[in-house]
């Protein structure tokens, strides 16, 4: 087991990480010291885990909330009925919600602990790609709007993070190579030769090698965990790990949240701020040819659905969070290893990278 730790003084928490860790009660219930627990899982993931899960708990009762799978269900209504399952169930503010899933339940759990009787502990236990590298760790949780992507939310540490690698071989190969595109997210932003690593093990990750898919979920979240230390609440630094999100949360929104995963959204989001970085005089054609040649070897789209409208989308860009006093913030690499958040890049070049696709 790898043990990673997010450093936020009487706030930390560790990340555990390997194989095999659902089912032993040692690992989790320390993180869950509470009379209640209510675990928030969906229709897909709690079939295959929730009995390891409990298991988990050394005989703890525990709720079971099951929702519905999918982006789409991550609304305010599923948030509230929730918030009506805790009140039925009379949970009170020693309790503690588990995340059990992926990126979408982990938003909605951590939202509901964020706010339920004006918050309460949570531990996330997730079993996506995606979730262990990126959605599980740092503290944002919340709700889509259908005006824009996580419009509604807060920011809510967990417990613990609990990341059991064996829950991949469930993974469909879509939701895992959405995953990878945080992965090649990290490199872009922090690593040269984090993405270099990437480019060589490109036939291992799309096998799911279990070794190499171990040190990449580690490093992913080690890097993660450094970031969140440094800045927990985006006011300065951590808004470099919106890199692709900006572009992505856009096509989200235009989908109306059911034709792209959020991996793919934002694997199209990075190649998008690649070419606008170049377009910018800020990166060369070359590192945006590596950008798009590795998000392209692992599966994942490069350009925008044909059907979105390149107006539309500078439009639902302007409703996205990182919008500052009307200017619209972007992350752009300089290099690969290195991005600038910066607002003065004008729209219309911005609408140049999108008619370009």
């Amino acid at each position: 087991m790898i043990e990673l730790k997010v450093d936020l003084g009487t706030r930390s928490y560790p990340i555990l990480i390997g194989d095999g860790l659902l089912g032993t009660p040692d690992l989790l219930l320390p993180y869950v010291g509470a009379h209640q627990v209510a675990v928030i899982t969906n229709t897909t993931v709690g079939p295959l885990f929730l009995d390891k899960l409990m298991a988990s708990l050394g005989g703890v009762a525990a709720d079971v909330i099951e929702l519905q799978d999918g982006e789409r269900f991550k609304t305010l209504d599923t948030y509230a009925s929730v918030i009506d399952a805790l009140m039925d169930k009379r949970h009170n503010r020693t309790t503690t919600l588990i995340a059990l899933g992926g990126g979408v339940i982990g938003d909605l759990a951590g939202f509901a602990a964020a706010t339920f009787q004006r918050g309460v502990a949570f531990v996330q236990v997730p079993t996506t790609l995606l979730a262990q590298v990126d959605a599980s760790v740092g503290g944002k949780t919340g709700v889509n709007h259908p005006g824009g992507k996580n419009m509604i939310g807060a920011f809510h540490q967990p417990r613990c993070v609990l990341a059991d690698t064996a829950t991949l071989a469930t993974l469909p190969s879509r939701e895992y190579r959405a995953g990878l595109a945080e992965v090649v997210k990290y490199g872009v932003i922090w690593s040269a030769a984090f993405f270099a690593e990437l480019e060589r093990q490109i036939d291992a990750l799309n096998q799911r090698d279990a070794a190499v898919l171990a040190d990449v979920i580690r490093e992913s979240c080690a890097i993660k965990a450094a970031v969140v230390a440094e800045d927990e609440r985006e006011e300065g630094r951590r808004a470099i790990l919106n890199y692709g999100h900006t572009f992505g949360h856009a096509l989200e929104t235009l989908t109306g949240y059911d034709q792209l995963l959020h991996g793919e959204a934002v694997a199209i989001g990075m190649v998008l701020a690649a070419d606008c970085a170049c377009r910018h005089g800020l990166l060369d054609e070359a590192s945006v040819q590596r950008i798009r040649g590795l998000v392209g070897a692992l599966g994942l789209p490069t350009e925008m659905p044909p059907a979105i409208d390149p107006s539309a989308a500078l439009a639902a860009m302007g409703m996205d969070k990182k919008v500052v006093d009307g200017r619209l913030r972007l992350v752009l690499p300089e290099r690969i290893g290195a991005v600038r958040v910066t607002d003065q890049v004008e729209q219309a070049a911005v609408l140049a990278t999108l008619e370009a696709g």
